[in-house]
């Protein structure tokens, strides 16, 4: 779907100087790079109008660009895209940033960027047509000033509160305004915001998204956490909604949050929720960084046959993450498969509680379940990403997670904070509570009433 996109940042020239390495020079454990090529690109906020213009969408970039050689590069290179400039005057030079690369991979970065002098000067009205017009914006902070100017900042701040905005921050240049709909620090950025907060884990940015929620009076904070996926929070005590990615080894992460924030603008554009948008924002980032990649490996390989405790316990003490997902999983379906799926991909081992015949029977009436207990955990463990089951008898799988102390326990994003009875022992034993994305309209409830109603070929 084309829809009309307002981008609103820094922007940079990108500088690729791209060789070949066949050796180590005997002066010093350095590379050479032979035959180097030099291609230039956009960079910041440049880069993410070309990734929206290449999308075929509608795109419009406000932007400060300097009057020197590099600016016109810089020019020449949007508007061939089909970007329509809105430019702002800068005293220049063109920040530059350079890498040298081989094989995918960079080998070193040289940051030629200056801290601007003064604010850009530019139209503000042309600004607020653009703004007023769009169908999404996306303010791409580089630190460069274009987020600085109090007009600037007025003329957002009214926008937000009518059109779609997503808000890419950074440090340098303080808080996003408030009312955006979703703001997308990655993990370093969240900690620099939240510097009280300590930790890397995955606890740590849920604290910082939740808490940044509330601090920057904006709708949504996800924090992008590279091949742990993204982590979104509506406010500071809700549940957590945990995207995860796809695992990659050998990932050239450049340019990896232009895709997610473009992506994330575009799904809000075409009148996706926020946690709709975030979720086909992370699987179109994956999709990018994976190019000539390979899947990460397994670092923890189940042997056949392996006891759940015994699994559970190895993981734990390589360092590795342990994550359970509760449920009845009658009538296995694709909401089901694709909850579970999801959940693995947050940690190393997926262990499934299951509830037993007799429970099934107390929480969903004498007639359930459809399958009996050893037939759908085979089922279950037949299933790639489920790493082990554990059946329980009790209304909650209470005693089976105090035994396990998962590092997560999973449920589908349907379920609110009330609804997720196992929250209390979860946090007692010191993990954490999240939900992943689901496939909204699939239910074993659901199923049995189409079939009993002859809807059901």
């Amino acid at each position: 779907m084309r829809s009309r996109l307002v981008i609103l940042g820094d922007v940079v020239l990108d500088i690729d100087v791209v060789g070949r390495v066949d050796r180590i020079s005997p002066e010093a454990p350095v590379p050479y790079v032979e035959d180097p090529e030099e291609r230039v690109r956009p960079g910041g906020a440049g880069l993410a109008a070309r990734l929206a213009a290449r999308a075929g969408h509608e795109v419009t970039l406000i932007a400060a660009i300097a009057g020197d050689e590099h600016g016109s590069r810089l020019r020449e290179l949007l508007t061939a895209d089909g970007v329509r400039l809105i430019e702002f005057f800068d005293a220049g030079p063109t920040p530059v940033m350079t890498r040298v690369r081989s094989h995918d991979r960079t080998l070193v970065m040289v940051d030629g960027s200056q801290r601007p002098h003064a604010l850009p000067r530019g139209d503000v009205n042309a600004v607020r047509v653009a703004l007023e017009g769009a169908d999404a914006i996306l303010v791409a902070d580089y630190g460069r000033g274009m987020t600085h100017g109090t007009d600037l900042r007025e003329l957002l701040r009214a926008a937000a509160s009518l059109v779609p905005m997503v808000w890419d921050p950074h440090p340098d240049s303080g808080a996003p305004v408030p009312g955006v709909a979703v703001a997308t620090p990655n993990h370093h950025e969240a900690r620099a915001f939240a510097p009280d907060l300590a930790g890397s884990s995955l606890a740590g940015d849920i604290a910082r998204a939740g808490r940044l929620v509330a601090d920057w009076q904006v709708r949504h904070v996800a924090v992008t956490r590279g091949e742990e996926g993204v982590v979104l929070m509506s406010g500071p005590a809700g549940v957590p909604l945990v995207v995860p990615a796809r695992r990659i080894t050998h990932a050239d992460a450049s340019g990896a949050g232009d895709h997610f924030a473009v992506a994330t603008t575009a799904g809000l554009a075409a009148g996706n929720l926020v946690s709709e948008a975030i979720t086909s924002a992370v699987a179109a980032t994956s999709e990018h960084l994976a190019g000539e990649s390979t899947s990460a490996s397994e670092r923890f390989p189940v042997a056949a046959g392996e006891p759940v405790d015994e699994l559970v316990r190895r993981v734990r003490a390589g360092g590795g993450r342990v994550v359970a997902a509760g449920g009845c999983f009658d009538l296995l379906h694709v909401g089901h498969v694709t909850m579970l799926g999801n959940a693995r991909q947050l940690g190393d081992c997926l262990i499934v509680l299951l509830n037993s015949d007799r429970s099934t029977r107390a929480l969903k009436g004498p007639s359930r379940p459809v399958v009996p207990e050893q037939d759908r955990a085979r089922m279950l463990q037949a299933l790639t990403c489920v790493d082990g089951v554990v059946i329980f008898d009790e209304p909650s799988p209470a005693a089976v997670i105090e035994r396990l102390r998962p590092d997560l326990f999973v449920k589908g994003a349907d379920y609110g904070l009330d609804a997720i009875l196992e929250r209390d022992v979860v946090e007692r034993v010191g993990g954490q509570v999240v939900v992943v994305p689901y496939l909204s309209g699939r239910s074993t409830t659901s199923m049995i009433h189409e079939v009993g109603q002859g809807t059901v070929p």
